[in-house]
């Protein structure tokens, strides 16, 4: 019985063994395995912030690329460069 015993214990060890090596050799493996998930991308680098500027005439801030530049004056849009500057 003692030795049925110590057999049943080196079969569980190696079993045991056998899969510790095959899930480091997964982690190891850049390829995932069929049914796992996908390991996500790094994000994107994010770009250089932006210069913000102000509309003449109402006042709302936006992107130095998004404004209308006209006479000196930076405008959110045509319709309030037509208007000129509030009071």
């Amino acid at each position: 019985m003692g030795k049925l015993l110590l057999w049943a214990i080196v079969i569980v060890g190696a079993l045991l063994v056998a899969r510790l090596l095959a899930r480091s050799a997964r982690v190891n493996n850049e390829t995932p395995r069929a049914g796992s998930l996908p390991r996500k991308a790094p994000p994107p680098p994010v770009d250089e912030p932006e210069a913000m500027v102000r509309c003449a005439h109402c006042g709302i801030h936006m992107p130095r690329s998004e404004a209308l530049l006209i006479n000196g004056e930076t405008w959110c849009s045509s319709e309030h460069a037509k208007l000129g500057q509030r009071q």
